[in-house]
């Protein structure tokens, strides 16, 4: 009997442990912190041969990246971005000086003055990150091992994290396609036409922002540089709708006058 009530007491225990975790959810104790983590770069042996820029897409699961050539640099990447998290810096010194220099810890001169810096960069984690200080939604958190880690599902996309990072590491991927309120977007779209007209690029149009089109305008709109057939587009799309009312009256215009001919034929 008195197993009995213990194993009653044990079942209404766990009963009612399993109603208030349902009601107010398991609680989770935090991760334990660890020793703080970081990189050291020496970059007296980097080589540039980008493994590292490669083997960090890999882990993070960010697209690759088509090379650009862009006549200036044999660096292919060109800088860190939203899809770019860690990228070998080319610093290359070419006809910067004159005359021969002394090697180091020799006395053999160089033939030339030329040089070629690497550098594989990436975010600082800084101790007192400005990007974490400077986001609103608090997406920028740090990790157990007090590095620096940006919460996509919660960034709102403001970018104060942007101009906040003193390393211009952090950046949105938003400067061709963005998103938001329909209204705010056509106001960016004609402040960037006016910006696009001041320069000289008198070409460039709007196309989807007026509500003339299809009677209320567009909800994803564009920037053009030429006409709108040029990218497939219709220069006056129609509506379909429109085409009721005007074939409609004519219907009933034809079948009038079919009758009216029917009635004096069968007086004849």
């Amino acid at each position: 009997m008195a197993a009995e009530d213990s194993q009653r007491t044990g079942t209404r225990g766990s009963t009612l442990q399993y109603m208030l975790s349902s009601m107010v959810g398991s609680k989770v104790s935090p991760l334990a912190p660890q020793p703080a983590v970081g990189f050291f770069t020496d970059t007296s042996l980097c080589i540039g041969c980008k493994a590292c820029e490669i083997a960090c897409k890999q882990w993070n699961q960010l697209p690759a990246s088509d090379p650009v050539w862009t006549g200036s640099s044999y660096d292919n990447t060109g800088r860190l971005s939203a899809t770019t998290w860690r990228h070998v810096l080319f610093i290359e010194h070419i006809g910067l000086a004159e005359g021969p220099v002394n090697a180091p810890g020799t006395a053999l001169p160089f033939f030339n003055t030329d040089r070629w810096l690497m550098q594989s960069d990436v975010c600082k984690h800084c101790a007192n990150a400005p990007c974490q200080e400077a986001c609103p939604t608090g997406s920028i958190i740090r990790t157990e091992f007090d590095t620096v880690y940006v919460q996509q599902e919660i960034c709102n996309g403001c970018g104060y994290c942007v101009v906040a990072c003193p390393f211009g590491v952090i950046e949105r991927d938003a400067d061709s396609i963005q998103f938001g309120e329909v209204e705010q977007l056509k106001a960016h779209a004609r402040e960037r036409l006016g910006l696009l007209h001041e320069r000289g690029v008198k070409e460039a149009r709007l196309y989807g922002v007026d509500d003339d089109i299809l009677d209320g305008g567009l909800n994803s709109f564009f920037l053009l540089l030429d006409e709108p057939e040029v990218y497939n587009l219709p220069q006056h799309p129609q509506r379909p709708s429109n085409n009721v009312v005007p074939a409609s009256l004519w219907t009933i215009a034809a079948a009038a006058a079919l009758g009216l001919c029917g009635i004096l034929f069968f007086k004849k």
